[in-house]
């Protein structure tokens, strides 16, 4: 599946999302995964991945609010750039906010289930 720019926007480009190599089927549930966080043999695990997105999306707000102060005190002059920084922020806040709900979601459901 091929994604390309939304109105000019390449969430690839703006760095919000990163592509990574196609997995071999059943390589994500293999036994060379071993735990959480940690690297196996596909590359990092799932806690790797997570706490870098979270890394991510901080350095996204950082930039986002150094930006938008340097247009407040006169050093920026482009408003569209701290617009699209802005954009990239709110994006990736909301990615994480519903990404969170979907896990507390499956968590409830797995809770839920009848032993």
């Amino acid at each position: 599946m091929s994604v390309g720019p939304v109105n000019g926007f390449s969430p690839f480009a703006a760095g919000v999302i990163r592509p990574e190599a196609p997995q071999q089927a059943g390589a994500a549930m293999g036994p060379a995964m071993g735990p959480l966080g940690a690297q196996g043999a596909d590359g990092p695990g799932f806690g790797a991945r997570v706490a870098g997105a979270i890394d991510d999306l901080a350095a996204a707000q950082a930039k986002a609010s150094q930006s938008a102060r340097n247009f407040e005190l006169g050093r920026e002059t482009d408003l569209a750039s701290v617009m699209v920084d802005q954009q990239i922020s709110s994006l990736g806040f909301q990615f994480a906010l519903n990404v969170r709900n979907k896990a507390l979601g499956a968590y409830r459901d797995i809770m839920n289930m009848p032993v």
